[in-house]
């Protein structure tokens, strides 16, 4: 838990990728508590869809154009580029992304103590 001193901090390209992650995912949250408040009563109100659905878009294409660039600033090979740009798709799957990546050593300063050689031999 070392790499979670400080969330807010964006001095590096694996903070700023980890901040829009979690970002993302909430969002994402407040999308379906929108669309629950929406279609689960029968006299649903619609206003959570239109106040997360153009949230949540935006920091969506953010998290995409994050994940590309982060991908090539830190070397990522073409698997891990993809399963980034895909874990944006399910809810929360970028955080699920960020821990693999993480654990795996492809965040750099983020990663465990395992270094990148021993993390693709795990992967």
């Amino acid at each position: 838990m070392a790499g979670m001193t400080n969330f807010f901090d964006l001095s590096s390209t694996a903070k700023r990728f980890r901040f829009i992650a979690v970002l993302e995912a909430f969002t994402w949250l407040g999308l379906l508590i929108g669309m629950a408040f929406k279609y689960i009563p029968a006299d649903g109100n619609e206003i959570g869809v239109k106040i997360f659905g153009p949230i949540h878009g935006g920091v969506f294409v953010v998290y995409l154009a994050v994940a590309v660039l982060t991908a090539i600033k830190l070397k990522w090979d073409v698997k891990a580029t993809l399963l980034a740009l895909v874990a944006a798709f399910p809810p929360f799957g970028t955080v699920i992304f960020e821990i693999w990546a993480a654990r795996t050593g492809r965040l750099a300063e983020l990663s465990t103590g395992r270094s990148a050689a021993d993390a693709k031999v795990l992967s």
